[in-house]
């Protein structure tokens, strides 16, 4: 598989996993056996960018990820997440980035990863009550005590990233980007490009929508997020159908499949881009990795732009609660 640099140095494949399904938010899954099977199957296959979060489970899906990924600890790239506040039963309660907070999480990561150091780690949702300044310097500190490599943030606006990044250069920035979730083209792509920093774009297939696999009369199973997403009701999926069309006369030309040129458009977008998938599947796996050899052409990618601009996609992409946890 290709390679691809964020930030200045950390050079990972050009195609991640996201393995947060594995854990949450699509329903009954895959047992452990299975999981840990796939995510080294990705790393037999190429992938050597992991991205995960303490609040994924919460904190299985961390334990997930050090178990399988131990034996290659050194041929891989594990990105987690701090930001979250627990219960003392473990249920998530609020936001908590306090740099006492910050350190605590990141002890508690590198014991479930099975791991010496976190080669990327996120502020997953900025925290509005603590000054960026403060959690860009608490990660300063566990880089230089050798506990973190990169710094990264996520969901974050152009302004708050610029902040942290004059106390702690921003490695990586994780946002929602797709064909039908194009937002950080507005601020983010220009200032990623201006301080040289990667772009990680998680739901690159819009949770599944950008498959083909998904259509106005598909049924969500109990513990589905999906099932709670507006732009997933039933009339908003029939309405957003035409990206999937356009994106399906596309593969057709080129022998792919519609979620492979929904990749290759994200990748083809900047050479700073990594989209990390996720998926329970081997078959998707396969899919999703082949995407790096699909080259559009200049003419493609602007076509598809073009046309993806006359479509109005329908509904939000997150209940109205979670959307105000972004772009702060």
């Amino acid at each position: 598989m290709q390679t691809r640099i964020l930030g200045r140095d950390l050079e990972v494949s050009a195609i991640g996993f996201g393995a947060m399904g594995m854990s949450q938010s699509y329903g009954p899954g895959p047992g452990r056996d299975d999981n840990i099977a796939l995510l080294r199957a990705a790393v037999d296959r190429g992938v050597t960018f992991f991205d995960t979060a303490e609040v994924y489970g919460p904190f299985v899906n961390e334990e997930l990820v050090g178990e399988a990924l131990q034996p290659v600890r050194d041929q891989v790239v594990i990105a987690t997440k701090f930001g979250f506040a627990f219960s003392a039963d473990g249920k998530q309660a609020g936001l908590s980035s306090r740099p006492e907070h910050i350190k605590r999480v990141a002890d508690a990561s590198l014991t479930r990863l099975r791991t010496d150091r976190i080669d990327l780690f996120y502020q997953h949702r900025v925290n509005p009550e603590v000054p960026i300044e403060d959690v860009a310097g608490a990660v300063r500190e566990l880089i230089e005590a050798g506990k973190v490599r990169h710094f990264g943030m996520s969901e974050a606006a152009a302004a708050t990233v610029r902040r942290a990044h004059a106390v702690q250069p921003v490695t990586a920035l994780q946002n929602e980007y797709s064909l039908w979730w194009r937002r950080p083209e507005a601020e983010i792509l220009p200032m990623c490009a201006e301080l040289g920093i990667g772009l990680v774009p998680y739901s690159p297939l819009g949770k599944g929508f950008l498959t083909g696999a998904i259509d106005q009369n598909t049924t969500f199973t109990p513990g589905d997020i999906r099932g709670t997403i507006p732009r997933f009701e039933a009339e908003a999926r029939a309405a957003n159908q035409a990206v999937v069309d356009l994106l399906g006369k596309v593969a057709a030309g080129r022998n792919a499949t519609i979620a492979q040129i929904a990749l290759a458009w994200l990748l083809a977008q900047r050479p700073w881009i990594v989209p990390i998938p996720g998926t329970r599947r081997l078959e998707r796996l396969t899919e999703n990795i082949g995407a790096a050899a699909v080259d559009l052409t200049a003419d493609e990618v602007r076509d598809l732009d073009d046309a993806a601009a006359r479509i109005e996609i329908q509904g939000g992409r997150y209940p109205e609660q979670l959307e105000r946890m972004t772009n702060i």
